[in-house]
């Protein structure tokens, strides 16, 4: 099997456990969204916390990358607090649509922040993209909407975790700062889980579990497929994780998007795609 054929492998596969860490989620049920969040850490931290030993690699990283190893901590738990609240009061696939606008909002924070010059077709696939989140959201400006600001925000969080992993780049080993996020998001939350605590039954506890290992495979899945291939060659094929969210919806939660949703996720899957081909033909002209 050639090496492209493996990435894309390996995405697929990174993108069924996110979308199945995002079922299990959702199926644990009346749980604090902290409670939820610390728990899906909690077992990325042991897992990395073995490669990290493993290796022989250090747990916390270098010094002189604290600054930027903790702000990537705070942001990415932040975006996954919102996430994981979209998850539980949105249909699954709507939230993880909504979650997907972080490459576009990367676009725009790699321009503000690293002064890298966004091309004229990225600023088109953006603009097309915010046309698919409003056919998602169906703005009505009265409570129904918070969920899905909370969605579209948790994507923002999310997108500045990836800008600083943009400047960390390989300066640090990818389970290292897979531990070092997981440890961090479990210390951090750990006092409002003491005080927002709600006892869980057997079930709840396996769904979490189960959850925190899926995304384990979902993280380690993605960060090797790019050591087969470049993102630009095969990164679009991460996004079957909303084929599989919209089939987890309808069948698993009796969830059935409605017209506009579908035609928000076309829309911004079709901007995916179309930025996806033109970084390609940017790539062969260089």
């Amino acid at each position: 099997m050639s090496d492209r054929n493996k990435g894309i492998l390996l995405l697929l596969a990174s993108a069924f456990g996110f979308a199945m860490m995002s079922a299990l989620v959702k199926l644990s049920g009346d749980v604090p969204t902290v409670q939820k969040t610390l728990f899906r850490n909690l077992v990325s931290a042991v897992i990395a916390f073995g490669f990290v030993v493993y290796h022989k690699e250090r747990l916390f990283g270098k010094k002189e990358h604290q600054t930027l190893l903790l702000s990537r901590s705070a942001l990415g738990t932040m975006g996954m607090v919102l996430y994981f609240y979209s998850i539980d009061e949105l249909v699954l696939s709507d939230a993880d649509m909504l979650n997907k606008l972080s490459p576009f909002l990367l676009i725009i924070f790699s321009a503000a922040f690293l002064k890298e010059k966004a091309r004229a077709y990225q600023v088109i696939a953006i603009i097309i993209a915010f046309i698919g989140t409003l056919l998602i959201i169906k703005p009505q400006f009265n409570f129904t909407i918070i969920p899905y600001l909370a969605g579209v925000l948790g994507a923002v969080f999310a997108a500045g975790a990836y800008t600083i992993l943009r400047v960390l780049g390989n300066k640090e080993k990818f389970y290292t700062v897979v531990f070092y996020f997981s440890f961090f998001t479990t210390i951090a939350l750990t006092p409002f889980v003491i005080w927002f605590y709600e006892p869980m039954s057997g079930t709840q506890w396996l769904y979490l579990l189960l959850a925190g290992a899926f995304a384990t495979v979902g993280q380690f899945g993605l960060t090797v497929a790019y050591k087969f291939a470049p993102a630009r060659e095969i990164s679009i094929f991460f996004y079957s994780t909303v084929v599989y969210t919209a089939l987890i919806s309808i069948f698993l939660f009796d969830q059935i998007p409605d017209v506009l949703s579908f035609a928000g996720y076309f829309t911004i899957f079709g901007a995916l795609l179309y930025m996806f081909i033109k970084n390609n033909k940017e790539a062969v002209k260089h």
